[in-house]
C-alpha cells in the first residue's frame, strides 16, 4: 500500500481510489470482502471525510465496489465475461439465420413489441433516411430458455415503406424470420457489415437485462447494417449487451505485407 501522508501534498481522492483499485486488481481485496470502514481510511491515508468519501463513490461508479446496508462498502462480485466469436461469417440453423454462436442457443424470453416510429437520429445515416423517417421497430429480450436469464436486447428498424403491409409487421414473421421474409421480397442474397461500440444503458435497458442498478455497468453494442445487392439498406439491427459479462473477440489473420520470407503462400491472406 502506498504511504500518501505526505505534508506538502495532501492525498487526493483520485489517488486514494487508484490505490484501492490496485489493491482489489492484485486481490488483496477479493469480491465479497469488505473494505476499510470511512473512518479507518481517513487514518490510513491522512485525508478528510469527504476526500475519502469521493474515492469510495468513484469507485461504486466503476462498479469495483457496492454499498451495502449495514455492512458497508464491499468488492463487487463480476461475473466470468464471455467472449462472443465474431468470425465475419453469418451461419443458418433450422430457424434462420444467426450470427454468434455463442449466442445461437438463445430464444425470445417474450413475444416481440412492434411499433412504428422515427428513426432514431444516430441510425438515420447508417440507414441511409433522411431525420424524422418513419420506419417499423421490431425489439426483442433474448435470453436462456432454461433459466429464462435475459442476455441481449435487439431492436431491429426497418423502413416503413419496405415493410407496411407485409409479413415484416406481424409479430409472428414465420419460418426464418426477417431474413428470409426479406429475400422473399427480392433482396436476396442479403449482406451485412457491422460495427462495435459502448454505451451506457438507460434505465428502460437496467431494468430489461437485470443489470445492477446502483452501478454504472456499460453496454457493449453491435449494429448490423443488411443490405440488398443494390446497396439499398433494408433493415438495421441495434444488439446491446452488459459488457461486464461478454466481449467481442476475433481471429487476426497475417495480411500479405506481414508475410514471413519462408511463407509457403498458403492462402491467409486477408485483402
Amino acid at each position: 500500500m502506498t504511504l500518501w501522508k505526505v505534508a506538502s501534498m495532501p492525498v487526493s481522492y483520485r489517488d486514494i481510489a487508484a490505490d484501492l483499485r490496485q489493491q482489489i486488481g492484485e486481490g488483496r481485496y477479493m469480491p465479497g470482502d469488505k473494505l476499510p470502514m470511512l473512518t479507518e481510511l481517513q487514518t490510513q491515508y491522512g485525508a478528510g471525510y469527504q476526500t475519502v468519501r469521493s474515492a469510495i463513490a468513484l469507485l461504486e461508479q466503476e462498479g469495483l465496489v457496492v454499498a451495502v446496508r449495514r455492512r458497508g462498502t464491499i468488492v463487487r462480485e463480476r461475473p466470468e465475461k464471455r467472449r462472443i466469436t465474431r468470425s465475419r461469417q453469418v451461419f443458418r440453423d433450422e430457424i434462420g439465420y444467426y450470427f454468434d454462436p455463442t449466442a445461437q442457443p438463445w430464444v425470445a424470453l417474450e413475444a416481440p413489441t412492434l411499433r412504428w416510429d422515427v428513426v432514431p437520429v444516430d441510425l438515420a445515416a447508417l440507414m441511409g433516411l433522411a431525420t424524422g423517417s418513419e420506419v417499423l421497430v421490431r425489439d426483442r429480450v433474448m435470453g436462456d430458455p432454461e433459466t429464462r436469464r435475459p442476455k441481449q436486447l435487439a431492436t431491429s428498424y426497418l423502413p416503413a415503406d419496405l415493410a407496411r403491409g407485409t409479413r415484416l409487421a406481424e409479430p409472428d414473421t414465420g419460418p426464418g424470420g426477417i431474413y428470409d421474409r426479406l429475400e422473399e421480397m427480392g433482396h436476396r442474397p442479403l449482406r451485412w457489415s457491422e460495427g462495435v461500440s459502448a454505451r451506457m444503458p438507460s434505465p428502460e435497458e437496467v431494468e430489461a437485462l437485470n443489470l445492477p442498478a446502483d452501478v454504472g455497468v456499460p453496454l457493449l453494442r453491435v449494429v448490423r447494417v443488411t443490405t440488398s445487392p443494390s446497396g439499398e439498406v433494408v433493415e438495421l439491427n441495434d444488439t446491446r449487451m452488459s459488457a461486464e459479462e461478454f466481449e467481442i473477440g476475433y481471429s487476426i489473420r497475417r495480411h500479405v505485407s506481414a508475410r514471413l520470407s519462408d511463407d509457403d503462400g498458403d492462402g491467409d491472406d486477408d485483402h
